[in-house]
């Protein structure tokens, strides 16, 4: 099994410190800062919030919400993603506080909860691959981290960077670069490709396609086709689909043109 993905106990408490976190952040804002806007398209700051509230509960198998959706919600653009935006727009008029309140008795039922999971008990992760529990609760702290940093920059709050559920936010980000690489960015093969990432976490990973056009992480070669060289918070922004690679400092060495397209086809999450 790869890093973290059988570690339950782990992956419970990242997820566990960054919702922590994110109440703690929470607590802090002033009312204008609950409206201000993410880089998910459609949310604010409140709806980042309302967001982990509404998808815990919906782990914990509570019944949906009696709230139906206005119409043109321009951001809404499948069937599952109406039914994650009832829970949000539910809270849109709801107090902070309340909100804030909300997530903070829906952690404590779901760490009652997970302490009776059986962590091999097999679950479809977000990826859509069945797994153990104990691989869900890794999305589960990813998950939840990206929001949290979510909210911390629409709201000029940086912090938590290096949280335990960064380092599973890395496995994830790193297990899609060779996607990325071969079939989005169509490298060929002999093609390398070296992420330098500077933090912390600070760490260099590297994707190469073999002759058989599949890619595979390697060791970080002396001379590869291209290397990119970012902060962690542009990777993870570049990864999460949060932005274009215009709004995120990058340099570029090595081919250019296939440079470009994996910057552009970056984001591995759903």
């Amino acid at each position: 099994m790869k890093p973290f993905e059988g570690d339950m106990s782990g992956n419970v408490a990242a997820f566990e410190q960054t919702v922590r976190s994110t109440i703690e952040l929470a607590e802090t804002l002033g009312a204008a800062e609950w409206d201000l806007p993410t880089e998910c398209p459609g949310w604010t700051v409140r709806d980042q919030v309302a967001h982990i509230v509404g998808v815990e509960r919906m782990i914990l198998g509570d019944p949906q919400e009696a709230h139906t959706l206005p119409a043109g919600l321009s951001h809404v653009r499948s069937d599952f993603g109406r039914i994650l935006e009832i829970a949000v727009d539910a809270r849109r008029t709801r107090p902070p506080e309340t909100v804030v309140a909300e997530l903070r008795e829906t952690l404590a039922r779901r760490l009652t909860d997970l302490a009776t999971i059986d962590p091999g008990r097999q679950v479809k992760a977000p990826d859509g691959r069945m797994g153990p529990y104990s691989r869900f609760m890794m999305f589960r702290a990813f998950d939840c981290w990206v929001h949290e940093q979510d909210i911390r920059r629409a709201a000029g709050r940086p912090g938590n960077l290096d949280a335990p559920a960064a380092e599973r936010a890395r496995h994830i980000i790193d297990s899609g670069m060779s996607f990325v690489v071969a079939k989005r960015a169509g490298a060929g093969p002999g093609s390398s490709i070296t992420f330098k990432v500077t933090g912390p976490p600070s760490f260099r990973s590297c994707v190469l396609v073999g002759d058989d056009g599949r890619a595979r992480p390697v060791e970080p070669e002396s001379h590869p086709t291209v290397t990119l060289s970012m902060d962690w918070e542009g990777y993870v922004r570049l990864a999460a689909g949060r932005c274009d690679p215009a709004d995120v400092d990058v340099s570029i060495d090595g081919d250019h043109d296939l440079a470009g397209r994996v910057l552009g086809n970056m984001a591995v999450t759903p």
